[in-house]
């Protein structure tokens, strides 16, 4: 496993978007994985779809062959440090891409997301975008 799918990017993949859902594709070879944050983020999307059902199918067919990772205590521990760093600075970000870029810092993975501008004051983050 080598990345980890941003929300934004699992949209689009989900929509067909290119370049994103070739890319995707070629990263599927690499290893993937997805948070459990953007799960949810997803299946807020679903459930205000007009067809939840077939879009629910559609998401877990994408799911197959990647990993989904859980929030562990690693996980939230980076989080709390983030956070309160991001706090002085007065650069906080949105704690749902803050507990995706932990994640991603935890497990030494490479991010990939088009939100450059949320995840670049994340010192020690690598991004991939399109």
């Amino acid at each position: 496993m080598k990345y980890l799918l941003d929300t934004d990017w699992t949209i689009d993949s989900l929509k067909g978007k290119q370049p994103i859902a070739e890319r995707v594709k070629e990263f599927r070879e690499e290893g993937l994985a997805v948070s459990m944050i953007s799960v949810a983020e997803i299946y807020e999307g679903i459930f205000g779809s007009k067809d939840p059902k077939k879009h629910e199918e559609i998401f877990k067919e994408f799911l197959s062959g990647v990993i989904i990772l859980e929030i562990t205590e690693d996980i939230c521990k980076k989080f709390g440090e983030l956070r309160n760093e991001l706090r002085k600075k007065g650069e906080l970000i949105d704690n749902f891409d803050l507990l995706i870029a932990s994640t991603t810092l935890v497990n030494n993975l490479t991010l990939l997301t088009n939100n450059v501008k949320h995840y670049e004051r994340i010192k020690g983050l690598k991004i991939k975008s399109s």
